[in-house]
């Protein structure tokens, strides 16, 4: 083979290899983001259910990050105002449940919809409750909650 032939060849050679190798690039990083969103939803899953129906109030060391924001205006920033805010909250109403109705996933952003009751008998609340996870904790969230009402105009449930 003449050398300006293997030159080129090599070349050819070359440019396909890096067109292949970034065409395979971004098949790779959605699949990644998705397990890391599936690994934030479990764990806070996880983290609301040992919470908020178990009331084990350890699940903030296990899941809460050293440095939490917390965007509820009842509920101050930290780990341990969280803790002690539903301290409270769960010896005022030891039969408080929530509810997991739909959990979504994207990026480091967790959201649960949520039916939230005091007892058998409440009706509850509607939350949706917005998690952001970083390094397997999560470090903020937010909060938007409403009573569920006897009846809507549309005629719609809650959940």
């Amino acid at each position: 083979m003449k050398p300006h032939w293997m030159i080129s060849g090599l070349a050819a050679l070359s440019f396909s290899l890096s067109a292949a190798l970034s065409y395979s690039t971004p098949l790779v990083a959605p699949a990644v983001a998705m397990q890391r969103a599936s690994s934030n939803k479990q764990l806070v899953v996880d983290f609301y259910n040992q919470f908020f129906n178990q009331h084990d109030l350890s699940a903030a060391d296990r899941y809460i990050g050293d440095r939490y924001i917390q965007h509820n205006p009842s509920v101050k920033d930290g780990k341990q105002a969280f803790v002690e805010a539903f301290t409270e909250r769960f010896k005022q109403a030891p039969e408080r449940r929530n509810t997991i109705i739909r959990a979504v996933a994207e990026d480091d952003l967790v959201v649960l919809h949520v039916h939230s009751t005091s007892d058998a008998k409440d009706r509850g609340r509607a939350l949706v409750d917005i998690f952001r996870v970083e390094n397997n904790k999560i470090v903020e969230h937010w909060d938007v909650i409403q009573p569920v009402p006897d009846a809507s105009a549309s005629g719609n449930r809650m959940f």
